[in-house]
């Protein structure tokens, strides 16, 4: 454990983390409960310090409410199976919520936490021990299908956005949590969803793959002028769940320079899809062989889902990072290819797509 303590740092920036849900639903959007060391969830400032957690990509995810219907009666649009889509004015609602969040950590951080919105304020931040978040949407509820939201959304930070998550939405479909399945579960974006695409390109906003349908990526592929990204999805070769992407996939994000993020649940890394933290790091290392076979190394990085799944407990909370860091050294990566996947590929595609 001293030696673990002793060793020096390495910044890590991370493609997906689910703090702001938590704090708006445990803490009351309070900016302290970040601030200050929290005995629940994975992810607050302090812990952050001692793991060496840099910044990454901060999700406001609206959750869905339990069904209310009456027995054979069609959702609001929801697929039978999947989760109720919420509605355009409570998806804004809380979206707006989570956000305020993120800024009054910023404003009351005294310096150690900064909202970045281009890839030069993000590389200060790292270099300077500033912690830096980016404003992610998960799943595009929020934004009405004229897409005036975006713009707001764009001018408040915005500079990240999944269009579907695990339901459908106006703008297209996403995955279910089932296991064993392939991504290929229904249609892919709706011609409000392509509009959308195009949007973000102009703009310069992430667009984030990771709960679409095998049909909505390769909408997304044939569409987008920008890399191609999923913030925290792993391998469908080693872990067949439908929110996997499979070697086709990864070949996609290689020939577009792109990149995908290690998802650290351990459901959609385990070959058996059990939600058990018993999980060793030898199979987040396996994960990311095959991905750096796949992808290329250039375009791999971490995606923890920290506050939004079970995690490995030889990790345990974002403190834990230098033990898989460890592990990775352990293994024979070498330290630029740690830094690679620990960083410096975040900022190589999030510079190539950011306007700023």
């Amino acid at each position: 454990m001293m030696a673990e303590a002793m060793a020096p740092l390495v910044p890590v920036f991370d493609g997906h983390n689910d703090v702001l849900l938590r704090l708006w639903r445990e803490k009351a959007g309070r900016a302290q409960a970040f601030l200050t060391p929290d005995e629940g969830g994975h992810l607050d400032l302090p812990r952050a310090a001692a793991g060496g957690f840099a910044g990454g990509m901060f999700a406001a995810f609206v959750p869905s409410k339990p069904r209310r219907r009456k027995p054979g009666l069609p959702s609001n649009g929801a697929a039978s199976g999947f989760p109720e889509t919420p509605r355009l004015s409570d998806a804004q609602q809380a979206v707006l919520a989570m956000a305020a969040i993120l800024f009054r950590v910023e404003a009351e951080a005294a310096g150690r936490f900064r909202v970045v919105r281009d890839a030069a304020a993000l590389q200060h931040c790292i270099e300077q021990g500033v912690l830096a978040a980016v404003l992610h949407i998960e799943g595009a509820e929020a934004i009405d299908p004229e897409l005036t939201a975006l713009e707001v959304f764009y001018q408040a930070g915005l500079r990240s956005l999944g269009p579907v998550w695990s339901r459908p939405n106006s703008f297209g479909h996403g995955v279910p949590f089932r296991f064993p399945s392939s991504p290929d579960t229904g249609p892919g974006l709706t011609e409000h969803g392509r509009a959308l695409v195009r949007a973000c390109n102009q703009l310069g906003i992430v667009i984030d793959l990771s709960h679409i349908t095998a049909q909505g990526f390769w909408d997304v592929a044939r569409l987008s002028q920008a890399p191609l990204v999923a913030t925290h999805s792993n391998a469908h070769a080693i872990c067949p769940v439908s929110r996997n992407l499979t070697d086709a996939q990864l070949h996609a994000i290689r020939e577009t320079d792109g990149m995908v993020g290690l998802n650290f649940a351990v459901c959609f890394l385990r070959e058996d899809g059990e939600n058990s933290a018993n999980t060793p790091l030898a199979t987040m290392v396996r994960h990311l062989d095959h991905l750096i076979e796949q992808a290329g190394e250039d375009r791999v990085g971490l995606g923890s889902d920290f506050d939004g799944a079970t995690v490995p407990q030889e990790i345990g909370d974002v403190a834990g990072l230098p033990r898989l860091i460890e592990a990775l050294r352990q293994h024979g990566y070498d330290q630029p290819l740690i830094e690679k996947i620990c960083w410096r590929n975040w900022l190589r595609v999030l510079a190539k797509t950011w306007r700023a």
